[in-house]
């Protein structure tokens, strides 16, 4: 895996791929999937800075599970593994384990 660096608010999440039955048991062909909405935080920027010059610092960290928006941010593949890009006010909640 390449290593990432978000710059600013931005949240690198590997999504969590769900299971390929539904709960009767029938097998879903990858085109009537949906896309995933929830991930896991792989990394994260350093914070949004604000008009007076000070640093906010992220309420997300690495490790986080997350739910995000359905059509946010920017994919992007490395190898066999996608990665989605997406600012953090794109994140809705975090999943508590």
């Amino acid at each position: 895996m390449a290593k990432f660096t978000p710059l600013g608010e931005r949240v690198v999440i590997k999504p969590v791929e769900r299971g390929e039955r539904t709960v009767g048991g029938i097998i879903l062909p990858d085109t009537a999937k949906e896309k995933p909405q929830v991930g896991e935080v792989v990394e994260v920027g350093s914070g949004r800075i604000t008009d007076e010059g000070k640093r906010i610092p992220m309420e997300i960290k690495k490790g986080d599970r997350v739910i995000y928006s359905k059509f946010a941010g920017t994919e992007y593949k490395d190898d066999d593994q996608e990665y989605l890009i997406l600012r953090e006010s794109d994140i809705l909640a975090k999943i508590s384990t």
